[in-house]
């Protein structure tokens, strides 16, 4: 542990994927800021309190305070927060926008996250790397993707209750909704995104350690809210492309029309 990390002090789940050591560094200097600032307006306070007590000042002073320290020390808070905007959000924002290109040349893993009241589906393209068109016409629930069967691009797509990816190579997340707003966060990846109906919403990171970990909904949807928790794995490569086949193979096997049986004519 960093002992010059608030935010490790302050207990937050450690950081498992390769951006987020950029995520982390600015979230501390947040931190660093807010705690001068509770520290030095808290001694203003005090000092106040001590230097204006009635028994000092029995008699009001309606001039008020003639010189220009508090303006100075607001703008000076202003221009730390303009640098943690523009010297560290903004950056990372870039740096992340700007390899949107690069990701999809690096073979990554393809899911769809769809979230629903109170859970989340995982859609997977299969082998070919294509998703299946999507019809909600065809949706037998809330939770069901509405995949048409029809289209030869869905023959071996196939879904998951718990989202499963390979440790050391790009993830892209399509995030949608099948009924409200809803918030996809994996913290120990240090990303999340808005899942609203209708839009599908890319996110990307890399995973850099296999792990078993939770998702969390972290927008307010509903009475079951709280409990919108989810499980993800995250497997070596290998395994990842291994369990990827078997699964994709089986919804070949699963949804390929049968044979007409032909008829014989005496």
């Amino acid at each position: 542990m960093n002992p010059l990390s608030p935010s490790q002090f302050l207990s937050i789940p450690e950081n498992h994927a390769a951006h987020g050591g950029r995520v982390d560094h600015m979230i501390d200097v947040v931190h660093w800021l807010m705690i001068a600032l509770f520290v030095g307006w808290t001694l203003f306070f005090l000092f106040t309190l001590f230097r204006f007590r009635q028994s000092a000042n029995p008699k009001a002073s309606y001039v008020g305070v003639k010189n220009h320290i508090s303006s100075h020390l607001e703008i000076g808070i202003i221009i730390l927060e303009a640098v943690l905007l523009l010297g560290f959000a903004f950056p990372l924002w870039k740096e992340r926008t700007d390899s949107w290109e690069q990701v999809q040349r690096l073979d990554p893993a393809r899911v769809r996250v769809i979230g629903w009241q109170f859970g989340w589906t995982y859609h997977y393209p299969g082998e070919d790397g294509k998703f299946g068109r999507i019809d909600h016409r065809l949706k037998a629930s809330n939770s069901d993707p509405g995949i048409d069967l029809t289209d030869p691009n869905a023959l071996d797509d196939f879904t998951t209750s718990v989202l499963r990816l390979p440790k050391g190579r790009p993830s892209i997340l399509n995030i949608t909704s099948n009924d409200v707003i809803h918030n996809y966060a994996i913290i120990p990846m240090r990303i999340q995104q808005d899942a609203i109906p209708g839009r599908e919403i890319p996110m990307w990171f890399t995973a850099n350690s296999e792990l078993e970990t939770s998702v969390v909904c972290g927008q307010l949807c509903g009475e079951g809210h709280g409990n919108m928790a989810g499980q993800m794995e995250v497997i070596s490569d290998g395994n990842y492309r291994e369990w990827a086949k078997q699964q994709s193979d089986a919804a070949i096997e699963r949804n390929s029309p049968e044979e007409p049986v032909a008829q014989v004519v005496e």
